[in-house]
């Protein structure tokens, strides 16, 4: 529309009445009546357009999907009435999300029924409700005598309110379904879910409903457009017309580094000046919001501020949120957070997305968020609303970080988003559907075939993977009946129609549906004994080979072999490979990791030509960082050349004897799941070819293979004996027997309903769910395409281990754009310091990290003093 006076014609005069009073104070500095996504979304929702809005956090874009919405429900209302049923759907990935929206409706519903009354037209007005887990029996039996107009919940809700006999038939008039936050969904098993309860929803309402998809960082827009809005029943795309406005917001940003030499100062020094840096950075804002990478690290923060400062900072004016907190305790501070009454508080990652902290001008991030789409999204939070500016500060707290932000920064100056991942024909998830659709009654496959098919993760699914989800449903592989692996649906070949078995189905699907595993932790001993050490996340055994050797309570572990919950280890002398941190912090993105490795490149070429720190002075760096990044430029080239440095078109490997072992240091760059699959497969391979055990040390710049010295390998032949076309067979191969492979077997089980959570008021706890996983894989083993564990390796192997990147790559490698350079080296390159340390970043060792950095450091700079000729003393 050409002008903001045709968008206002397009509403009901109550609500453009509402509309005008409401926003005439923003119109200059929203050139208008409207926010930019509110100027392009209002009319193609008016008009009946799927729609994907991408704009900043605090621009309007929710009203936008909203407002074109309440304007025909009012008009409904007024010229013939609303039904007692549902019209609107807003489904969001978390409850506080949904609360914040049934707030935040209440103001517009209210005062326009004021104004429809003032002017003399009484209507009953719209209502809107929230249904999800914490909602009691007594509300949802209310919300069946009193429906909403407007129901707010999760994908989980939703699908079970699809087989609420009496219930789902209030969705029959749904027209308009709002995804929130679809960023937050569209990359997971949660809305892998909810695409198909999308479809199921489509099949009640004999119509196509009109489809809403918000998020403020989002890439590709396409692809998550067509995962909005799925497929017709003769399989053309339903069209969806997207919005960018991604980028109307202003950002104030800048990476700051605590000290000029992150090498040279100790660990107190640093620790000294990053809570100086915080505390100015505090004091010269109204309301600040820290960001950490880990939940300790956010309680860590505000503990020491506190210590630190205890005059400026105290329990009434900072506070700490993460999902380890009590829902009151969260929810308390906030309230606080929404009315401006905190100097500070500290968070992980569970106020990256949800409610309004129209207070916050300022948003400090410790440490990489690893992402250009998380960074923004964090730093979104600051300066809500359009006309503010977003100001963000990332703290580095060493070189490999400080090179990582810098890129990712000046990545997102120039308008670049990370790409989502969304995963394709799940199992688990379809085997919990087909399910509900079976519980409801009587329907032919084919019919059921049609509904999964409309679903963009769904689309391409083969007969044959219907097939191998029959057998595993109807429970027609011998002996699943002795594994008490009962049948879920039954299938008739003659009538070609599906339908449920057993009494409790409808009570198993209400209670064990959801994408959201049970998670424990696992008790470790001493082996032969009963000497209990201490507690591992589950997640971290994910990376544990028998003869790993890990640290825990400050003593140094090898790894044996896991029963059920219990671990069991011996005690060793030799060095971790197996980082602490390795289960909690996020990955680098595969996008940001090739973007690091193109600034590496422009980078040697500005250095040789003299011109780094001009190249350093385009990026938004503080002193310290930049004297740092050219520092390690420098020593690197100095110390190995130009050919020592990886890039696009090569890739860096190191070979080190350390510690009477050989290591070969991978630099990659490509984020931490990338090189968690590209690490094992290249071990497979060497310990197939050369009969040797290889240790695994993996982290977001690189990975380290360790073996015994006298052991003579070719490492790049290894490498090239992985193609694109075998590396799917070989993760599969490497893969046999791993803990990762054996928890997410017990996860997949659990989804596919293999193994019930609840069944008839009995709860099985994760700890009981993974002893019976571990009795039944060797069963699934034996069989033939057994579902659950057909879908565990999909799911490793193509969505955790990134196979399509791994492809791209070893692609690369074989036509020639991706050179393999092995290099031998005295010491490591400055450049793998951070993966040679790798096994010594446990908090335990931080000294014995600093002091192995130090000396690396120190031995480099030697040798290019002797090498070269030069003096690098400041």
């Amino acid at each position: 529309m050409k002008n903001d006076g045709e968008i206002l014609d397009l509403f009901e005069p109550a609500v453009k009445k509402w509309w005008l009073n409401k926003f005439e104070a923003y119109k200059s500095i929203n050139n208008g009546y409207f926010t930019p996504p509110q100027r392009l979304a209002i009319p193609k929702i008016h008009f009946g357009r799927n729609t994907l809005i991408c704009s900043p956090t605090g621009s309007g874009k929710t009203l936008s999907s909203f407002i074109a919405i309440i304007n025909e429900l009012f008009r409904i209302e007024k010229e013939e009435g609303l039904q007692n049923s549902i019209y609107c759907l807003y489904i969001s990935p978390l409850k506080s999300l949904a609360n914040d929206i049934h707030v935040n409706l209440d103001e517009p519903l209210t005062e326009i029924k004021e104004i429809l009354k003032e002017e003399g037209n009484e209507i009953t007005g719209i209502r809107h409700a929230i249904r999800h887990g914490d909602t009691s029996n007594y509300e949802k039996s209310k919300m069946l005598k009193k429906t909403p107009h407007i129901l707010n919940t999760t994908p989980e809700t939703l699908a079970i309110i699809l087989n609420s006999p009496k219930f789902k038939e209030k969705l029959k008039t749904v027209q308009w379904v709002i995804i929130d936050e679809i960023h937050a969904l569209a990359d997971n098993k949660r809305g892998v879910h909810l695409s198909i309860s999308l479809e199921r929803l489509r099949e009640l309402t004999n119509q196509e409903f009109l489809r809403i998809g918000c998020s403020a960082t989002v890439e590709p827009l396409e692809m998550v457009a067509d995962y909005l809005g799925g497929y017709y029943d003769d399989g053309y795309k339903r069209p969806v017309e997207i919005v960018d406005t991604r980028f109307v917001r202003s950002y104030d940003l800048k990476l700051l580094c605590p000290v000029d030499d992150l090498i040279n100062k100790t660990p107190k020094e640093i620790s000294e000046k990053l809570y100086e840096k915080l505390d100015r950075l505090i004091q010269t804002h109204e309301n600040t919001l820290i960001f950490t990478n880990t939940r300790g690290g956010a309680e860590r923060v505000l503990y020491n501020l506190r210590k630190r400062y205890p005059e400026k900072y105290d329990e009434t004016n900072s506070g700490c949120h993460h999902g380890s907190l009590s829902k009151e305790k969260r929810l308390e501070l906030e309230e606080k957070l929404k009315s401006g009454n905190l100097k500070f508080a500290t968070t992980s990652s569970s106020l990256e997305l949800g409610i309004d902290m129209p207070y916050i001008d300022l948003v400090v991030q410790i440490g990489s968020p690893k992402s250009v789409k998380t960074m923004l999204q964090r730093i979104g939070r600051a300066g809500h609303g359009i006309g503010k500016v977003a100001k963000g500060r990332i703290i580095a707290l060493d070189r490999d970080e400080l090179l990582e932000c810098a890129v990712m920064l000046k990545k997102a100056m120039d308008g670049f988003i990370d790409k989502v991942h969304i995963p394709k024909g799940p199992l688990d998830v379809l085997i919990q559907h087909i399910y509900g659709i079976a519980i409801n009654g009587y329907i032919e496959l084919e019919r059921v075939k049609n509904i999964v098919r409309r679903s963009y993760n769904y689309h391409d699914i083969t007969d044959e993977e219907f097939k191998i989800l029959l057998n595993y449903m109807t429970a027609s592989y011998a002996g699943m009946d002795e594994k008490r692996i009962y049948s879920k649906i039954w299938y008739d070949p003659d009538t070609q129609m599906i339908g449920k078995t057993g009494k409790t189905a409808r009570a198993i699907y209400y209670m064990n549906i959801g994408t959201i595993p049970d998670d424990f932790s696992c008790d470790v001993y001493l082996r032969g004994t009963t000497i209990w050490i201490g507690k591992l996340d589950e997640q971290y055994l994910d990376r544990l080979e028998k003869g790993d050797v890990f640290t825990l309570g400050g003593e140094h572990l090898k790894f044996q072999y896991r029963r059920g919950s219990k671990v069991y280890v011996d005690k060793t002398s030799e060095r971790p490979n197996i980082p602490s941190w390795y289960s909690e912090r996020l990955p680098l993105s595969y996008d940001l990791g090739r973007n690091i490795l193109l600034f590496k490149k422009e980078a040697v070429s500005k250095y040789n030509a003299g011109r780094l720190l001009d190249l350093l002075s385009e990026y938004p760096l503080d002193s310290n960082a930049t004297k740092s990044l050219y520092g390690l430029f420098n020593e690197q080239i100095l110390y190995k050349g130009n050919d020592s440095v990886s890039t696009l078109n090569k890739m860096v490997v190191e070979g080190h004897i350390f510690d009477k072992k050989m290591h070969y240091y991978f630099h990659s760059n490509c984020g931490r799941k990338f090189n968690d699959g590209f690490s094992r497969a290249v071990a497979y391979a060497l310990s197939k070819q050369y009969k040797l055990g290889v240790l695994v040390s993996i982290s977001d710049t690189g990975f380290s293979l360790e073996f015994a010295k006298n052991q003579k390998v070719d490492i790049e032949s290894a490498v090239r004996s992985l193609t694109p076309e075998n590396i799917k067979d070989v993760l599969k191969q490497a893969l046999d027997g791993t803990n990762l492979l054996k928890r997410m077997f017990r996860i997949n089980a659990t989804r596919s309903l293999m193994i019930l959570r609840n069944y008839i008021g009995h709860k099985k706890s994760a700890k009981k769910q993974q002893v019976s996983a571990d009795i039944l894989i060797s069963y699934a083993k034996s069989l033939d395409k057994f579902a659950p564990l057909e879908e565990t390796l999909r799911e490793i192997i193509e969505d955790s281990l990134e196979l399509d990147n791994i492809r791209e790559v070893l692609g690369e490698i074989r036509n020639g754009k991706l050179k393999i350079n092995v290099i031998e080296v005295p010491i490591p390159t400055p450049m793998s310091f951070g993966i040679a340390t790798l096994t010594a970043s446990d908090s335990v060792l931080a000294e014995n990290k600093n002091q192995l950095l130090k000396e690396f450091h120190q031995m480099v700079i030697k040798m290019i003093e002797y090498e070269k000729g030069i003096s690098l003393e400041e």
